[in-house]
């Protein structure tokens, strides 16, 4: 499948692969996060995530004349636009995973919410109705934000996990949005004095390759399976 997209559908699927693999990478906490209702949490998030991939895809998909499944299992690795935010593997590390859960919650508000203003309809509805669904994810980075800044230690482990993923998150979003980002997240967390580069959507971690290998696995092995 090509890498070349019209705008509209290479925004779509930035979108939906972000979705796709965030979902992904949430599930790996399934079965082993620190306390039990955070077990449950991360598996009804990872599940919205993916439900939300696949809406986007679908929009993909008419632009792109295919399908859903073909554009979430069939693409090369390089042919992803994911940002590196979402596949960097941290389930070694709930901190990092709180972070990275935070930033990318502010940070797709932000898309989201302009999406919803599209003079597209299908486009606009979809933002709206995952507006209202992802209001539980952005209330549960918030609470687990204010948890850590409660204390001085937890507030020391919140900065240094965002310290090292902010250049990431810069990645998700560009231009105005991404000026909007930085405000809102330095205004949220006035101890918090961001810096580095943004890592540009374009390349891929290296945690991402076998991530592509898992994800795809079922769908290589059984042509035309669905998902």
């Amino acid at each position: 499948m090509s890498s070349q997209a019209p705008p509209r559908a290479d925004e779509l699927l930035a979108l939906a692969d972000d979705e796709l693999v965030l979902g992904w990478r949430d599930s790996e906490w399934t079965g082993i996060a620190p306390f039990l209702e955070e077990d449950v949490a991360f598996s009804s998030i990872a599940q919205t995530e993916i439900g939300h991939a696949r809406a986007f895809y679908e929009l993909a998909a008419g632009e792109l004349g295919t399908t859903a499944d073909e554009l979430a299992f069939d693409r090369d690795p390089g042919e992803y636009r994911s940002a590196q935010l979402v596949e960097l593997r941290l389930v070694h590390d709930w901190g990092l995973t709180i972070a990275r859960h935070w930033l990318y919650e502010t940070a797709d508000a932000i898309r989201i919410a302009e999406l919803a203003g599209s003079s597209s309809e299908d486009v606009a509805g979809l933002a709206r109705k995952i507006q209202s669904e992802e209001a539980y994810h952005r209330m549960h980075a918030d609470m687990w934000v204010d948890r850590l800044a409660e204390t001085e230690e937890g507030r020391r482990r919140l900065v240094a996990a965002l310290d090292e993923l902010w250049p990431y998150a810069l990645g998700l979003l560009d231009g105005p949005q991404r000026d909007r980002f930085v405000e809102e997240t330095t205004a949220r967390l006035p101890f918090f004095a961001p810096e580095g580069e943004p890592v540009e959507r374009g390349g891929h971690a290296p945690d991402w390759a076998p991530l592509w290998e898992e994800m795809t696995m079922v769908r290589r092995s059984v042509p035309g399976g669905a998902w």
